[in-house]
């Protein structure tokens, strides 16, 4: 496992907005963002397939959160807007191997991942 380098993170009020950048290695068929709040398990939250530039985001913040990518620096951006509470967690980037229809979703079979970085939203 090789660490990414991810940054971002922040204390924000509800409502506020964040943006969590993460450069991935040249070639990453998969590239995705995780999340683990207190006493939760980790969960997907969005993913982007390079391979069919298929992406997938949770339903937990469809419709607040989008991908975008910057094809020259490698890099995947997850922009969060109209944050919750709940969205309080520590976000993972990761990168892999991945096949399209796990790419996202589950937490398995990648490569790469970063150390995590802090969102907390408060009410």
């Amino acid at each position: 496992q090789v660490e990414l380098v991810e940054s971002g993170g922040g204390s924000v009020q509800a409502g506020g907005s964040l943006r969590l950048s993460c450069d991935y290695p040249d070639g990453s068929a998969c590239i995705s963002w995780f999340r683990q709040a207190p006493e939760k398990e980790r969960e997907g939250v969005a993913g982007f397939y390079s391979g069919i530039g298929r992406t997938y985001i949770s339903d937990s913040v469809k419709g607040r959160f989008t991908l975008s990518r910057d094809n020259a620096r490698n890099t995947l951006y997850l922009q969060m807007d109209s944050l919750k509470p709940e969205d309080t967690a520590i976000y993972y980037c990761a990168a892999g191997p991945i096949r399209w229809t796990r790419c996202g979703g589950e937490i398995d079979g990648y490569d790469y991942w970063g150390q995590g970085t802090q969102v907390t939203v408060t009410s």
